[in-house]
């Protein structure tokens, strides 16, 4: 879409929107568990929280529930390994 449209594709398509998010997320949680660093770990949890608010926009607009159900599901397990990832530089701050 140009720029100069009055809507955006997040808002016009939010079930792509929450996919493209989960996949950010994804990529952060990843980079995290392999460098545990405060600032990685900071960046994945603030990408989960993206992914969440369009999470929360895709179930408003009823988006193909069925793939918004999968990327829960895999947003919930990322936010555990991250919590895992976190607890261990924790312990070995």
């Amino acid at each position: 879409m140009a720029k100069d449209s009055e809507t955006s594709w997040k808002k016009d398509h939010p079930g792509t929107f929450f996919s493209n998010s989960v996949q950010k997320a994804n990529r952060a949680v990843k980079q995290a568990m392999s460098h545990p660093e405060e600032m990685g770990v900071e960046h994945a949890f603030n990408s989960i929280a993206r992914a969440e608010n369009a999470l929360l926009n895709a179930e408003q607009f009823n988006e193909h529930m069925d793939s918004v159900q999968q990327n829960k599901d895999q947003l919930d397990l990322m936010k555990q390994e991250l919590n895992k990832v976190q607890e261990i530089e924790e312990d070995q701050s």
